[in-house]
């Protein structure tokens, strides 16, 4: 073996866990991503995914990837920089931009580029990034290619966001970076609070929306629409990996920064495009989502349902707000257990453990989508809450 080889296989946690039997990750689906999908030949109720319409087997979605591929072939070989623009990429940032309330958009192969590759992007050196300490690790990413100074607050914390402003140059530029649902609690960020101090420090703003576009908003534009404060957002950032059924990502903004970013953002200009497929993918997905409302209404609903009968059991939800309901374990071992546990029953659910959180903090992450049924729901609750009384998380 090689020194690099030696040095690596150090890393041996996941062999540890696998020898206990309760190795949680990489479990291999057979089916579509639905509301039950297929592990190992056996049927299991499916509440790990962000597909939070319920639209990764739309038929709509399916016939629109395919008339794509049929038309255009299966990839653009090249970036959108260069060889790599096509006219239904155009179209699908006129629509981003439109529903955001933004007056341009551009389209990236992942939303996980987009905040690495916008992020650093946009400021410099004598500039600031401002971040909450509960931010999705593509914006971490993206912060550690910045050469800006950065300042990290305590999460949805505005006390300590004002505090760091006021460390600020008045005359240099201030970016605040946020989730709009922060990915692991399912809390939402207080966005009218940080406007507010935006306009009193001159600060400029980022939301990323992964979390939040189809499941906030009137028309499902996520919470700066939901906020009503679209225009006082400088980028809008989301992703199709979630409600909209596919994989790649945008940022919304005015064309000023559009244009700027099309020109320097470095994940744009040397990746290759998203695929045709998933292109057409999301313009159907845009069109179901304005066309079928009873979609987020239903997911509001399943949500209501699941956090009452998770509250009623015992659980600690902390302080959700939205379709991610995280259900405290607050210990590494038992959080492997209980999944193991629920897999064995027929109920996928994703374990979050150290060092993505601090041990005393781990949890199991429970999410929703709008094609759940009620029973479903209730089955999935009966099934956790007789597990974790077993391995004494609730009484």
């Amino acid at each position: 073996m090689s020194l690099l080889s030696d040095v690596l296989g150090q890393f041996d946690a996941p062999q540890k866990v696998k020898a206990m039997g309760v190795y949680p990750y990489f479990r291999p689906i057979e089916s579509d991503q639905d509301t039950v999908v297929t592990i190992n030949g056996k049927r299991v109720l499916m509440f790990g995914s962000n597909s939070y319409l319920g639209l990764t087997n739309h038929p709509r979605l399916k016939e629109a990837s395919i008339k794509a591929i049929e038309k255009y072939g299966t990839g653009c070989a090249g970036s959108r920089f260069l060889n790599g623009t096509l006219d239904i990429h155009i179209e699908l940032e006129e629509r981003l931009a439109k529903l955001v309330h933004k007056e341009a958009a551009l389209v990236y192969a992942t939303g996980f580029t987009v905040n690495s590759g916008v992020v650093p992007c946009v400021t410099g050196r004598e500039d600031y990034l401002i971040f909450d300490e509960l931010d999705h690790a593509s914006i971490i990413e993206g912060k550690r290619l910045s050469f800006s100074k950065q300042l990290k607050y305590r999460h949805n914390d505005m006390d300590a966001l004002e505090k760091l402003l006021k460390k600020c140059e008045p005359d240099k530029l201030k970016l605040i970076v946020v989730d709009g649902v922060f990915s692991m609690e399912g809390d939402v960020v207080k966005l009218p609070e940080i406007v507010a101090l935006s306009k009193k420090y001159n600060a400029s703003i980022y939301v990323d929306e992964a979390h939040s576009l189809g499941v906030f908003g009137k028309t499902g534009a996520g919470v700066c629409e939901h906020f009503g404060v679209s225009n006082d957002v400088d980028l809008i950032m989301g992703t199709f990996s979630k409600s909209l059924g596919t994989i790649g990502g945008f940022v919304a903004a005015d064309e000023n920064i559009i244009n700027y970013l099309k020109h320097n953002s470095r994940t744009l200009i040397f990746s290759a495009s998203i695929t045709p497929a998933s292109t057409g993918c999301v313009l159907a997905a845009l069109d179901v989502m304005a066309e079928e409302p009873w979609r987020k209404d239903q997911l509001w609903a399943n949500t209501n349902r699941a956090k009452a009968g998770f509250l009623k059991a015992g659980f600690e939800i902390g302080h959700t707000q939205t379709p991610i309901i995280p259900l405290y374990v607050r210990d590494n071992m038992k959080t492997f257990q209980i999944t193991k546990m629920l897999m064995d029953d027929g109920v996928f659910v994703n374990p979050v453990v150290s060092p993505a959180v601090p041990s005393e903090d781990s949890l199991i992450r429970y999410s929703l989508m709008a094609t759940h049924t009620f029973d479903q729901i209730d089955e999935s609750i009966e099934k956790i809450s007789r597990d974790a009384r077993k391995l004494g998380i609730i009484k």
